[in-house]
């Protein structure tokens, strides 16, 4: 087993990681590290929340800033050599970019930052790359399987102002995703509560739960087929995996989702170009520029294997 210590770094608390305990929070994100010491670090005052002390039991707040101090955690070395051909199709990936922004269309199959047996995400791959930018930031999340639009932010003042366009849901998305069966003309819209838990094998997963935070989710079809239906939609909310769980709620999964799907749909599927990748895509993004004050849209093209998929199917 080798040992590294990460360096000092700095979170800005988002939607997604908001009313999470403080030391939840820190054994999720560093899962090689012992719960002793992450209460050590948190009761000494080492982890800092606004340049305040808290306790293990703070909840986090939208907006907070998160200081980590220098940790040492096991890694496999053979997963931590950085993949040049990855780092290429990033860098290719690059959809619009100026002295405050970077925004790419993130290929299916690469999380947006390390963790989980995985020591490069989007994040650490643009700070290898760009290492005379001082400031670099992830502005929001998708899911590793999903593929689209993801806003980077390069200034702390062009964060903050996107967090709280976020929070007052000025930011629009809209995604289209490829789900198993006809989907009901009538069904524009699907309003359920998510709750957030973790399974006998620690796997996460997303549960429809009145207990939940409050989940919007608005659909337009595009276009359908023999036994599919190609979608677009708005989420009004942004919670995880909201899409995949509101669809699977309602019997129709989107086309290879190994967590919330139906395998059985899925190998009945035609599949003549043998993809199993999640049919999920965040193809535009709509918001405020931090900066200049002009409106934005952002536009992501499926990948290949998408449309390829697409003109295949009947």
């Amino acid at each position: 087993m080798k040992y590294k210590t990460l360096p000092v770094s700095i979170i800005y608390i988002n939607e997604d990681m908001m009313n999470q305990r403080i030391d939840n929070f820190m054994h999720n994100r560093f899962k090689n590290v012992p719960k002793s010491m992450i209460y050590r670090i948190i009761r000494t005052g080492k982890i800092r929340i606004n340049k305040k002390r808290i306790q293990p039991y703070y909840k986090l707040n939208i907006g907070d800033i998160l200081r980590i101090p220098p940790i040492k955690i096991s890694y496999n070395f053979k997963n931590n050599i950085f993949p040049l051909k990855d780092a290429e199709i990033l860098l290719n990936s690059i959809l619009y970019e100026d002295n405050d922004l970077l925004i790419i269309n993130k290929p299916s199959g690469i999380a947006v930052h390390g963790g989980s047996g995985f020591n490069f995400g989007v994040i650490e791959y643009f700070r290898k790359l760009r290492p005379l930018n001082k400031f670099l930031e992830l502005v929001h999340r998708i899911d590793r399987e999903t593929s689209g639009v993801l806003i980077l932010a390069k200034k702390r003042t062009c964060l903050t102002s996107l967090h709280e366009q976020l929070r007052e849901k000025k930011i629009k998305k809209e995604y289209l995703a490829l789900v198993h069966g006809l989907w009901p003309i009538h069904r524009k819209k699907i309003v359920n509560s998510l709750l957030k838990t973790k399974l006998q094998n620690k796997q996460k997963k997303v549960l429809i739960d009145p207990l939940g935070k409050p989940s919007e989710t608005y659909f337009k079809i595009k276009k359908q087929f023999s036994s599919s239906t190609l979608l677009s939609i708005i989420p009004k909310t942004g919670r995880t995996h909201q899409i995949r769980v509101h669809t699977a709620h309602i019997g129709h999964p989107i086309i290879f989702d190994k967590r919330y799907g139906e395998s059985y749909l899925d190998i009945n599927i035609k599949n003549k170009i043998n993809i199993n990748r999640l049919l999920l895509h965040s193809a535009a993004i709509h918001f405020i520029h931090p900066n200049n004050g002009k409106k934005i849209c952002i536009q992501a093209p499926l990948d290949e294997t998408f449309k390829s998929f697409l003109n295949n199917i009947v």
